[in-house]
């Protein structure tokens, strides 16, 4: 079993910037993939980005070249550096792992989950 707790959300200005932290623990996190999700009030979970151990990361058209995805092996910990922050970045953001260890952005395909971290950009 897997357990995943995320920090780091908050209210924002449009244009600043966030960092979320997502902390594993409970079982050999090396080597799962790792993704953040989220989710806007009213909207379906949607995919915002992946990595994995090999060298794969994928990440939503919607936060490319805005957000980075990082891994911390030796913390147990996934990151997600957001920047230039939009309205449209409002959402419950969570993280997640899988027992493979290749990036996908489908969720079904995660097997844990966080609790979620609330993100709100103000315009």
């Amino acid at each position: 079993q897997v357990q995943l707790v995320e920090s780091g959300g908050g209210l924002v200005q449009a244009g600043g910037s966030l960092r979320l932290s997502c902390a594993a623990s409970g079982r050999t996190f090396s080597g799962n993939a790792m993704a953040w999700f989220r989710q806007a009030p009213g909207k379906e979970r949607e995919f915002v980005s992946a990595k994995d151990w090999i060298g794969g990361t994928l990440y939503a058209d919607s936060v490319k070249g805005r957000f980075t995805i990082s891994l911390d092996n030796a913390k147990n910990t996934i990151y997600l550096q957001m920047s230039s922050l939009k309205p449209e970045d409002t959402a419950i953001y969570y993280c997640s792992t899988r027992t493979g260890i290749t990036v996908t952005p489908n969720s079904w395909e995660y097997d844990y989950w966080g609790q979620g971290t609330r993100v709100t950009v103000s315009s």
